[in-house]
């Protein structure tokens, strides 16, 4: 069984030439060869010249003659005297030959190639077959030659780059997040070992991000457990005793439970995981709720879109809460605007962030320098606005307003 693809693709092409010598040798061998069939036309032009009259004899006799020769077979047959003059012809008359032949050949003439017999009494007897069986055979051989290489090139070459488009559609859906796309292993050469490769790469991808998700799960369960201890514990703290503590733990505790809810929503989102439902969303209805809460302006027309209300409800206060924590006291404003796509903005008059930062500022845990102490995010919320809006067909990106602050552009597309 042959195992390598190399040498399949060798053995296949090496094939192909070997077909390729044997139809070339083969036309070779039924090509005429003026230097060997020499001896052959000389043997026949004798032969012709015994079963013609005698030079002296009668036109009429020769031309009897003649007509008995390409009875026989299907043929132009034309007889000429040494000067060239025509003496007699079954068919059409056949040119005479060229001025420098010595001996008898095959002579190119209008309308294709002839043989030419030269008498011993010099008269010149040119035939030519009413079939010429060489030129279509030789154009047949060559045509068969044209489709065996094609045939047997597309074949091979067609069988690997199959196998490797398919391995490329299933290359892209486990970048998808379709963690359980695998490929079919057909074969036994490299292509089939490399699909094999893919195969377990994908199981111990599936099998790692199943982890990540079984631990982060099991620890924001863990978690939860000693905060709301310790939710209870700053519950039954009086206000006179240590009204500043107990402030600083219910930051802390709020604090740790916004984290451990984004956490999840980022593995949700990292591994893959298919949204909630998906319905005809009212976006500027969503906008507005959440920008009432915030003490936010919102503007635009009415906006549906098919989507996940839950996440797109996410986005909107990530933003919103962004541009609240950094923007200080200055008005933030949220305006829709609903062609397709769909865009969102949500601005607002804070420090805005350096041009070097306007990418960064999406990766996550990432906060800006120097603005760490001013908020009391932990860096995910703009991560979660950029997953989710290209979970939504869109995108996120910043921008600096004019006249100074932040502008935070979130793209969607409809359906």
């Amino acid at each position: 069984m042959m195992r390598r693809l190399y040498l399949q693709i060798w053995l296949a092409f090496l094939g192909i030439l070997v077909l390729f010598a044997a139809l070339l040798a083969a036309a070779w061998w039924l090509l005429p060869d003026d230097r060997k069939d020499h001896r052959l036309l000389e043997g026949m032009a004798v032969l012709v010249g015994d079963a013609l009259p005698k030079p002296d004899a009668p036109r009429a006799d020769v031309q009897a003659a003649i007509d008995r020769l390409a009875a026989r077979f299907p043929a132009t047959v034309t007889v000429r005297d040494p000067r060239g003059a025509l003496i007699a012809h079954a068919g059409r008359p056949l040119p005479p030959p060229p001025p420098d032949l010595d001996g008898s050949g095959f002579v190119h003439l209008p309308g294709g190639p002839a043989t030419a017999l030269k008498l011993d009494d010099g008269r010149t007897v040119m035939v030519r077959p009413a079939k010429r069986p060489r030129g279509p055979g030789l154009l047949a051989g060559l045509c068969l030659l044209l489709v065996t290489s094609a045939g047997g090139a597309f074949f091979i070459v067609r069988r690997i780059t199959g196998r490797l488009e398919r391995l490329q559609s299933r290359v892209d859906a486990l970048g998808a997040g379709d963690l359980t796309a695998r490929v079919d292993v057909e074969g036994h050469d490299e292509v089939a070992e490399l699909a094999a490769s893919f195969n377990r790469t994908a199981e111990r991808i599936e099998q790692l991000v199943g982890t990540q998700k079984s631990l982060l799960a099991n620890v924001s369960h863990e978690l939860r457990s000693p905060l709301a201890r310790m939710r209870m514990a700053v519950e039954l703290l009086t206000a006179e005793e240590r009204p500043e503590l107990k402030a600083r733990l219910a930051r802390d505790v709020a604090e740790l439970d916004a984290l451990i809810d984004e956490l999840l929503e980022a593995s949700r989102l990292d591994a893959g995981a298919v949204p909630g439902q998906t319905e005809e969303v009212d976006l500027l209805a969503l906008v507005a709720e959440e920008a009432a809460e915030f003490g936010a302006q919102a503007s635009g027309p009415i906006t549906l879109i098919q989507g996940d209300s839950r996440l797109l409800r996410r986005l909107v206060r990530n933003l919103l809460e962004n541009a609240r924590r950094y923007g200080g006291d200055t008005p933030i404003e949220a305006t829709l605007d609903s062609s397709d796509p769909i865009t969102l903005r949500v601005s607002d008059r804070g420090p805005g962030v350096p041009s070097t930062e306007h990418e960064r500022i999406f990766e996550p845990f990432y906060r800006v320098r120097g603005m760490a102490e001013t908020g009391s995010g932990v860096g995910l919320g703009l991560s979660l606005v950029r997953q989710i809006a290209r979970r939504h067909g869109g995108d996120a990106r910043y921008e600096a307003r004019p006249g100074g602050g932040s502008t935070f552009v979130v793209t969607l597309v409809k359906s």
